[in-house]
């Protein structure tokens, strides 16, 4: 089965932190790979801004180091690639004065009637400056978007000041809140089994699903991050957006259509149904971690103290939350959350674990019956797998053996699966925000996330040890068992 590649017409990408790290390693490949699909016509432009003084000759080579360093084996072709940075200038701007800024402009104005997005790849202190240089240098048009990248805010009174610094430049229709999560393959395809199916939609309610468990986990550690991290924290870095974007899309009411303000508003009912976690329930319903040395496949790691170059912290690097969403279709059914650094291994997925039968016709013999699940894996390796009870054949009677029928990407389809950047940026050109964040969807995560930070700076709860290259610490695993339920094991 062949993709279906359509062309888009000339744009300008500008990147601001255009010589940083995620462009380095996520924003040029993935341009380069929608090149190499053909789906970038002629005179596509790629604009890195940074503060850095660099030619465009300079910056294409910045390229070409970043694309043999993070394309994988057989992908780098040294025709493609030229063509590649040949599509590539630079500009040296200051976001907080006027140094850049008329090059800029001079530069852009050589395409002023194409789609002219501006990638905002540097830390939100930088947002509200460099939108309000934007719209004083003229650069905003009809057909001009701004993608915002996370964190957008650190609670819900800064999210709310950020949302209102770039929407006094841009209109919401232009402005794109990304999450990659959004645009990994088995994330949209969550919605294509709940809605082109027959099978799993009327089943997908409290009469039919036990709980849903969300697992993000990450096996390194602070990779560089520490100043971030150690002020964030896991609830910030990955609840308030990844888990619960991805908690929205399985609990959402079927939308009206794939139109980005249907789907949108019904994510945004979900997120405002959440039943609160307060300093009443905070100790019972949520688990903070930290990690301490351990080893991982790599050999031995320090511990988070220690990868912080000593002193003390309270910042967690793995969560766990038991989620309750108050609603008709969901009453009664709990969804289990947990992210952490350091963990096991590298691993995100989506477990629907429907109810056991009601009652076995089989004998002891038989052996023990499993209740079925659906497993969508996003990474690594993503595909879908579907547990279910059959006999385990040969003669002796009825054994019933537990099994999955698989659904792995990479046999399926024999194309490579595009990296959800490649996806988000050429959303952006097209006008397709059905996979971005809405204002009032960023606010209302943080109105149910900034309860939870304040129960555990009110009640005092610590963070809890475990070891690195471990699941997280033994009271995630109380959490979920004095349920009389287990965390899934990836297989």
């Amino acid at each position: 089965m062949s993709q279906i590649i359509i062309p888009v017409d000339p744009f300008d990408y500008v990147v601001f932190g255009g010589t940083g790290d995620l462009a380095e390693r996520k924003l040029l490949p993935a341009l380069y790979h929608r090149q190499m699909a053909g789906q970038l016509t002629d005179p596509t432009r790629i604009i890195g801004a940074s503060r850095s003084e660099m030619s465009h000759e300079e910056y294409r080579g910045f390229a070409r180091d970043a694309l043999k360093q993070h394309l994988k084996a057989g992908e780098y072709h040294d025709d493609e690639v030229e063509r590649f940075v040949a599509r590539l200038f630079y500009v040296a701007v200051d976001a907080k004065s006027d140094r850049g800024w008329p090059e800029l402009k001079a530069l852009l104005d050589e395409g002023k009637d194409r789609v002219r997005a501006f990638y905002l790849a540097v830390g939100p202190a930088l947002f509200g400056d460099i939108s309000e240089k934007i719209r004083s240098n003229g650069l905003v048009t009809d057909e001009t978007r701004i993608v915002v990248e996370k964190p957008i805010g650190r609670d819900l009174e800064s999210a709310r000041a950020l949302n209102r610094t770039i929407g006094e430049v841009f209109s919401e229709e232009q402005i794109y809140r990304i999450d990659h999560y959004l645009g990994k393959e088995t994330v949209q395809n969550l919605m294509a089994l709940r809605f082109a199916n027959a099978l799993y939609e009327p089943l997908w309610n409290s009469a039919h699903i036990d709980h849903v468990q969300i697992t993000v986990a990450e096996s390194v550690g602070l990779e560089g991050r520490a100043g971030y991290y150690d002020k964030a924290g896991a609830l910030r870095d990955m609840v308030q957006n990844h888990l619960v974007q991805l908690l929205c899309l399985v609990a959402m009411e079927p939308p009206a259509s794939m139109d980005a303000e249907a789907v949108r508003d019904e994510k945004l009912k979900v997120l405002r149904s959440l039943r609160p976690i307060t300093e009443a329930n905070a100790d019972t319903l949520t688990v903070r971690g930290q990690y301490k040395a351990g080893a991982s496949a790599g050999g031995p790691v320090k511990g988070y103290l220690e990868e912080l170059e000593g002193g003390v912290s309270n910042t967690e690097t793995f969560v766990a939350i038991k989620a309750e969403i108050n609603n008709w279709r969901w009453a009664g059914v709990p969804f289990y959350l947990r992210t952490g650094k350091r963990m096991s291994e590298r691993i995100s997925e989506i477990v629907v674990a429907f109810k056991p039968i009601p009652h076995s016709i089989f004998g002891p013999s038989a052996g023990r019956i499993t209740a079925n699940k659906l497993v969508m894996r996003l990474q690594p390796d993503e595909g879908v797998k579907q547990w279910i009870m059959i006999k385990d054949p040969g003669p002796g009677g009825m054994r019933l053996k537990h099994v999955s029928l698989d659904m792995s990407f990479a046999d399926r389809f024999e194309e490579r699966n595009p990296d959800a950047y490649e996806r988000l940026l050429l959303d952006v050109i097209r006008c397709n925000q059905t996979l971005f964040m809405r204002r009032d969807e960023v606010e209302a995560a943080w109105k149910w996330v900034d309860p939870i930070l304040t129960a555990w700076a009110e009640t005092g709860q610590t963070v809890q040890p475990y070891t690195a290259g471990t699941w997280g610490p033994s009271q995630a695993i109380a959490l979920i068992e004095r349920d009389g339920r287990t965390w899934h094991e990836s297989d």
